[in-house]
């Protein structure tokens, strides 16, 4: 199963004989290149301090809301539609990935950063100001749209400056604000609700993120300057063009068709999953039928328009890239991953803590976050370890069996009446498990190919990834929305069942029955029920993960050549010196990018 060769070597095709290479260099990544050859050294970390400080906010204000979504779903009688809204967030977070690497390759990398932070605002604007459950989740799509597009945008950023050796540890990046994040948001969200109310936690970020972004934007548009000065800046492909040509363009090049195809097929068949058990006649319902049926039709007609050259020349998910084997296993990991991620910590692991375990809304998320902080420091180490070892495949065999471990745990350990200590051991294995699967399996994905497809199969990772947690949180929807009301009919005390209703739909009803009456022996009694049923579902999707991380090839990462072109951490391509007779075109300049390769080279040890 260990194909050790690398793509000079590797089992990977040549350029010219590669089945999903890109034909041609779109004109954002000629701009990042052209801005990745004016890099020196102080440039390159001012650009990575305004990463950090970016995922530093978005990743705070996260933590902060994660603990908010719970009391606005209350706060409209409407606690179990929280599952819709993660559904409605993983399909956007699923769809918008795809659109938003293009964009970056079609206009360029400061241009998609800059329409994901104003996405983000409008997004969280929305949120503060919503006075339904239905306008709170259609503000998802926009908020959504922008913190997954800043996502991906991070990890394409890092893969252009960064070779594949160092690419899992700075990879980790965007992740480490949650080593101080999860122990600072939970505190912060409980400050707001006893203060102000839940919209004010949404409403301050609208004005620290653009501030937060400000520093990544000054560095990339310094130095396009300075590109641009030099005249290594490409000519913008829309230079001439008509409206209709422009339009025309932009359709093929973003793959709107089918990104519509895609967004219509899961959100029309997993909302219903969420949705079926309160809409009057259930799955007989009409509109609920119709729906699935709709999502059916795209679903199938999807593959189809992606694999046409025709209708999609420049497909968002080309088929021919799954032709490769380990991007194949590594897409599939990321689908299972999340999906169990999905169906065993979120979304209702925090409200079955405040119910079951009777613990407050920062102890809650305390330990709901555990994953995060653990997953954080797996990744970073395992980050290290990928970068003297040279090898990923591995850390991601062992990551999975760790992961599914973690997860079987959960049905023995997260019982009513466990301790706090034997919920949080079970997190802390399963974060091990997932920091040493996520980062590694992405990491496999890019090697498998070309520079200029680094950013298509990132966004497919990503996208999969997504698309797992969307199935994930369907799937938490149906069964608690499936088990809950039912239980609590059925263990409820005569008196208190006409309550049924509006305890299953407010988590602050649930929990101000004392513990110990017989009414909140019954809601723990459902609550447990059900979340044992989404645990042994868990550990059914986590299967396949062990399998799926023998599939992947071994790439040795240090004889990987992605024909990168300009300076980057670790090394500097050989496509990207510059010559005397480049346009650069003196001494000067290649000493300064050889004196910024030699201080790149040091700070990574090479």
């Amino acid at each position: 199963m260990d194909d050790k060769k690398s793509p000079i070597s590797s089992g990977r095709e040549d350029d010219d004989q590669s089945s999903f290479s890109s034909s041609d260099v779109q004109h954002g990544v000629k701009n990042i290149e052209a801005i990745s050859q004016t890099w020196t050294v102080w440039a390159l970390v001012a650009a990575y301090v305004g990463i950090f400080l970016l995922a530093f906010f978005t990743s705070l204000e996260s933590q902060t809301t994660i603990n908010l979504t719970v009391y606005a779903t209350s706060a409209f009688s409407t606690h179990s539609l929280v599952s819709t809204v993660l559904v409605v967030q993983s399909v956007v977070n699923a769809v918008i990935k795809p659109p938003m690497a293009k964009i970056a390759n079609a206009f360029g990398r400061l241009e998609a950063f800059s329409i994901s932070v104003l996405l983000y605002v409008i997004g969280l604007i929305q949120m503060a100001a919503s006075d339904s459950v239905k306008t709170f989740a259609a503000a998802q799509i926009f908020y959504s749209a922008g913190g997954t597009g800043l996502q991906i945008l991070q990890q394409i950023f890092i893969a252009d400056t960064t070779d594949l050796l160092n690419r899992a540890l700075w990879s980790s990046l965007p992740d480490v604000p949650f080593l101080i994040t999860v122990w600072v948001g939970a505190p912060l969200a409980s400050d707001l609700l006893s203060h102000t109310t839940w919209r004010w936690g949404y409403g301050i970020w609208t004005m620290v993120l653009p501030v937060s972004f400000l520093p990544l934007a000054l560095a990339l548009a310094l130095n396009m300057r300075k590109a641009k000065k030099l005249g290594r800046l490409p000519p913008s492909p829309w230079a001439g063009q008509s409206f209709f040509s422009a339009a025309k363009n932009l359709w093929y090049e973003l793959d709107i068709m089918g990104l519509l195809l895609l967004s219509a097929a899961f959100a029309l068949i997993l909302i219903p999953c969420t949705l079926a058990q309160r809409a009057k006649g259930g799955w007989n319902n009409g509109s609920m039928i119709a729906m699935v049926v709709v999502g059916a039709v795209c679903l199938v007609a999807f593959p189809f328009w992606e694999s046409s050259s025709r209708l999609a020349p420049r497909p968002f998910m080309p088929p021919k890239m799954f032709r490769d084997r380990t991007v194949a296993a590594g897409c599939a990991i990321a689908f299972f991953y999340f999906a169990v991620f999905y169906t065993s910590v979120q979304p209702y692991f925090y409200s079955y803590l405040q119910v079951v375990q009777n613990d407050s809304i920062i102890a809650a998320g305390h330990i709901t976050q555990t994953f995060s902080f653990t997953s954080t420091v797996a990744s970073i180490i395992t980050g290290l370890a990928i970068k003297f070892s040279r090898h990923y495949k591995y850390f991601i065999i062992v990551g999975s069996a760790i992961y599914l471990l973690g997860v079987g745990l959960m049905i023995r350990y997260r019982r009513e009446g466990s301790s706090t200590g034997s919920i949080v051991g079970t997190q802390i294995a399963v974060g091990i498990g997932g920091g040493m699967l996520n980062v590694p399996a992405q990491l496999g994905v890019q090697a498998a190919v070309h520079h200029g497809d680094v950013a298509a199969a990132t966004a497919v990772f990503l996208t999969i990834l997504e698309i797992g947690g969307a199935v994930g949180s369907a799937i938490s929807g149906s069964v608690w929305t499936a088990n809950i009301p039912k239980k609590l009919s059925l263990y409820l005390p005569p008196e208190a069942q006409a309550d049924a209703i509006s305890i299953f739909g407010n988590l602050t009803l649930a929990k101000s029955y004392p513990m110990g009456g017989l009414e909140r022996t019954a809601i723990n009694r459902s609550y447990q029920e059900t979340m044992n049923i989404l645990l042994i579902i868990a550990v059914c999707l986590a299967i396949p993960l062990f399998p799926l991380s023998l599939m992947m090839k071994n790439y040795k990462l240090n004889e990987v050549d992605q024909k990168v072109k300009g300076v980057v951490i670790g090394e500097a391509s050989r496509n990207g010196d510059v010559s005397s007779d480049q346009t650069l075109g003196s001494n000067s300049g290649v000493a300064q990018q050889e004196k910024t390769k030699s201080l790149l080279n040091r700070l990574t040890g090479k």
